[in-house]
């Protein structure tokens, strides 16, 4: 059965943001010459990372509602400029919307377990609530109606 990362989203506050943000760092790397890799590095390696690759996805919190996914493709380790061994995943780069779901902040990250996880969005799955503005989505979150 996958495992699932739920991780908190610094600097994009919404799912439009992310999603620009990744094909800005993905136009970049072709620019240069390189692949155009989406990743994320975290300080610590996943203990249980053989549940993740491949199989899991890494949900992101956005301003206090897990809001979408990346499927994580991999984990690689690799050590930072300062010595420091950390974590990469590396990430498909589509984003896919999730129901919303109130979350309070923490550090780093957690394991979320599949059973846990929320429904994708889209028209099959969730009708209106896909079509909704995501701002819309997160007033009917904070407001415990959907």
């Amino acid at each position: 059965m996958a495992l699932h990362l739920l991780k908190l989203c610094v600097g994009p506050s919404s799912i439009e943001e992310l999603e620009a943000r990744i094909a800005h760092h993905r136009a970049e790397a072709s620019r240069l010459g390189q692949a155009p890799v989406t990743a994320h590095v975290t300080r610590m390696f996943p203990k249980r990372a053989a549940a993740i690759a491949g199989q899991g996805s890494i949900y992101w919190v956005m301003k206090g509602a897990l809001t979408c996914r990346q499927p994580i493709r991999a984990l690689e380790p690799v050590t930072g400029s300062d010595g420091i061994d950390r974590c990469r995943l590396v990430l498909d780069p589509a984003v896919t919307p999730v129901a919303p779901h109130p979350c309070r902040p923490f550090q780093g990250w957690r394991y979320l377990e599949a059973r846990d996880a929320p429904v994708d969005l889209d028209r099959a799955s969730a009708g209106e609530v896909a079509e909704m503005p995501e701002s819309l989505r997160r007033e009917l979150v904070a407001l415990g109606l959907i």
